[in-house]
């Protein structure tokens, strides 16, 4: 992860946002929303802002209205990045691999509640750990919303399907990265997928847009549609 187009926005982080609460779930204080009852749940793995965005919270919000059990961990553990140091060295001890080991704990606590379909969705940072999430068998459905540090080569192994949202302005996964990606899904028939570039969209812009821009809104209003879509697909009950 490189290049400022992580840090660029960055929200202003609020405890109390969103129309959800805070409870421990899996090990982490985690923002939930929706009915607890709900077998159907969906993860999302945050960007390098963390747990408290209003924007991330309200998009939480929103997929909880459609019905689901929506859980955003604070997978960062109260260390969101912030400009006082280098992101090279904040990523340093934020590493995926064990925010992939992190989901792998909130997934099986959802389980233990009784919850018998689990989809994700990651931002930036936490694109990754979802595509980590959907090369095995934890989830049923992943969305990556302009990810990050993700390659090629994790294409080769993603099990679950996965829709891809992507910006057309991203040096950290530009388009013909993005095309690369659904090449390689291409190949893979037994793997339902969904590739979208947005036109004009920079990285980041599904949470990190500005709510007083009514055409960033729009745009963003488009992916989480996108999202909420396949998720809607895919994240169906099973009973054995």
């Amino acid at each position: 992860m490189s290049g400022p187009e992580c840090c660029e926005n960055p929200p202003a982080l609020s405890l109390r946002s969103g129309h959800g609460s805070v409870l421990e779930l899996g090990g982490f204080n985690t923002y939930v929303s929706g009915p607890p009852t709900s077998k159907r749940a969906i993860l999302f793995a945050s960007d390098v802002y963390g747990y408290e965005a209003p924007n991330l919270r309200k998009l939480a919000d929103k997929v909880a209205a459609a019905g689901y059990y929506v859980v955003v961990p604070d997978f960062l553990c109260g260390d969101p990045y912030t400009t006082d140091k280098p992101l090279s060295i904040w990523i340093q001890s934020h590493g995926t691999e064990k925010g992939f080991e992190d989901a792998k704990q909130v997934v099986a606590a959802l389980k233990d509640r009784g919850i018998s379909a689990i989809g994700a969705a990651g931002f930036c940072w936490g694109a990754k750990v979802v595509t980590e999430l959907a090369k095995s068998d934890n989830i049923q459905a992943a969305v990556l919303l302009h990810p990050s540090l993700v390659k090629v080569d994790d294409m080769k192994e993603v099990k679950a399907p996965i829709a891809i949202l992507a910006a057309e302005i991203d040096k950290i996964s530009p388009p013909e990265i993005i095309k690369q990606f659904e090449e390689i899904l291409s190949s893979k028939p037994e793997v339902d997928k969904f590739v979208k570039i947005f036109p004009s969209a920079k990285h980041g812009w599904t949470v990190r847009y500005n709510v007083e821009d009514e055409a960033a809104v729009q745009q963003a209003e488009e992916a989480h549609q996108d999202m909420l879509d396949w998720l809607t697909k895919h994240v169906k009950e099973w009973f054995k």
